[in-house]
C-alpha cells in the first residue's frame, strides 16, 4: 500500500508479523528437529560405553515431523525410528511388540496429521492470496512520484495478518492538481474495509472534477451520509484532512475534518500548522458551516507529515504520548520512505505494544522551477 512496503515483499513482511503460530511459515529449527534428535539418541547410543534409557525419546520424533514436515517426510522419520528400535546395534531399551505396534500407529496417525496439515495450509495460503489481492484492489501501492510531489506512506493495521483497516491515505493528479488524503473511518480491521473502499472511490472520482478541497471533502461527506441513509443508529462517520497541491506546486490548501493537520518539515524544525478543524465527514457538511481552508506557500525541501491518532495517541508504559513533533526534526535529513520507517521504529521503542491502526502519509512537493 506504499512506497515504503516495497521494499520487501509483502508475503515477507505478514510473515515476520505474523509469527509461526499466526501462519507463517514454520522457522528452519522446527524442520530440522526431528532429524537432529534422531541423530542425537543414535549417536548417545553409539557413543555410550552402556545402554542408555532413552529410547522414549523417539517416540517424539513422528509427532514433531507433523509441525514442519509433509507427508512423505513425516512417513520416512517415522520408518528410521522404527528401524532405529529394531537395531540390535543401538541397545534401545529392546521393545517388545507392544512398543513397537505402538510407535508404529503414533507414525502412521502423524503421517495422516501431516497430510490434513498439508493440505489445510495450502488452502490458507490461497485464501490469503486472494484476500491480499482483494485488500490491494481497495488499496492499491502508492506510487513514489505523483505530479510534482514525491509520495511515501506507511499503514500498520491493528488486526494482524491485513493490508486495509479504519485507516487510509492516497494521492491522486487531476486537472487541478495533486490532491492528497488521509483519514480514519469509524471502526478498525476488516469491518471498516467496506467504508475505506467507498471513501477512497469517492475520492478518486472528486478529484477529476471539484477545484478545491473543500468540494472534495463535501463530496466524502455526501457518501458517508448516503451509505447511511437508512440504516437505523448507522453512526458512520470518519475524520480526514485533504490536501490540494496547485498545479506549480508552490501552494497546498489543505482541510481538517475532524481531526489535526499536517506538520509541515522545514529547515530542520517541525511546524504545527494553524488548521482549525471542521466537522469530520459523514455527519453533514452541508448543514454546518463551510470548512476552513488554509493556504501554506511551499519552498523547495519542505515535507508534510501526516500522522494517524494511532501515533499521536501512542503512549509508553507511564502513560507518555509519544512527542511527534520534537520527534520528527530528527529524521529531517531522511527521503521520504526513509522518514516514515524511522518514525515507525521510534513509536514502537516508545510504544512497544501499539494497539491501534498507525498510519503515516509522508509528502514531499518540488515546486516547479526549485532546484532538484
Amino acid at each position: 500500500m506504499s512506497s515504503v512496503r516495497g521494499r520487501l515483499p509483502r508475503r515477507d513482511r505478514d510473515r515476520d508479523r505474523r509469527g509461526w503460530l499466526r501462519g507463517a511459515p514454520p522457522p528452519g529449527w522446527a524442520r530440522v528437529l526431528p532429524s537432529a534428535l534422531l541423530a542425537g539418541v543414535c549417536a548417545a547410543e553409539l557413543i555410550s560405553p552402556e545402554p542408555l534409557d532413552i529410547g522414549f525419546l523417539l517416540g517424539a520424533i513422528p509427532p514433531l515431523a507433523v509441525l514442519a514436515h509433509g507427508p512423505l517426510a513425516t512417513a520416512v522419520l517415522g520408518g528410521l525410528v522404527v528401524v532405529v528400535l529394531t537395531i540390535p546395534v543401538f541397545s534401545l531399551d529392546d521393545p517388545g511388540s507392544t512398543d513397537l505396534l505402538t510407535v508404529c500407529f503414533v507414525a502412521a496417525l502423524s503421517v495422516l496429521l501431516s497430510f490434513v496439515r498439508s493440505r489445510r495450509d495450502a488452502q490458507l495460503v490461497t485464501e490469503r492470496a486472494v484476500a491480499e489481492a482483494a485488500q490491494r484492489a481497495v488499496v492499491p501501492p502508492l506510487r513514489e512520484r505523483v505530479g510534482l510531489v514525491r509520495c511515501a506512506g506507511l499503514y500498520r493495521a491493528a488486526q494482524r495478518g491485513t493490508l486495509v483497516g479504519g485507516d487510509f491515505f492516497d494521492v491522486r493528479a487531476g486537472p487541478y492538481g495533486v490532491r492528497a488524503v488521509m483519514g480514519d473511518v469509524q471502526g478498525h480491521g476488516l469491518s471498516a474495509v467496506a467504508t475505506v473502499a467507498s471513501l477512497l472511490g469517492a475520492f478518486r472520482e472528486a478529484v477529476l472534477d471539484q477545484p478545491d478541497p473543500a468540494a472534495v471533502a463535501a463530496r466524502l461527506d455526501r457518501r458517508l451520509v448516503v451509505d447511511s441513509a437508512g440504516v437505523p443508529h448507522a453512526e458512520l462517520f470518519a475524520t480526514a484532512v485533504l490536501l490540494g497541491f496547485s498545479a506549480d506546486a508552490r501552494v497546498v490548501r489543505i482541510v481538517a475534518c475532524g481531526q489535526s493537520g499536517p506538520l509541515l518539515l522545514r529547515d530542520g524544525r517541525a511546524v504545527e500548522l494553524d488548521i482549525e478543524p471542521c466537522t469530520p465527514l459523514g455527519l453533514g457538511l452541508a448543514d454546518a458551516a463551510a470548512p476552513r481552508v488554509v493556504s501554506v506557500r511551499l519552498r523547495a525541501g519542505d515535507l508534510l507529515f501526516l500522522a494517524s491518532d494511532g501515533v499521536t495517541e501512542a503512549r509508553d508504559t507511564e502513560g507518555v504520548f509519544y512527542p511527534l513533533a520534537e520527534r520528527l526534526p530528527g529524521f529531517a535529513g531522511e527521503e521520504p520512505a526513509g522518514l516514515a520507517e524511522r518514525v515507525w521504529a521510534d513509536l514502537v521503542r516508545h510504544c512497544p505494544d501499539v494497539r491501534d491502526d498507525v498510519t503515516m502519509l509522508v509528502l514531499a512537493p518540488r515546486p516547479q522551477g526549485s532546484e532538484p
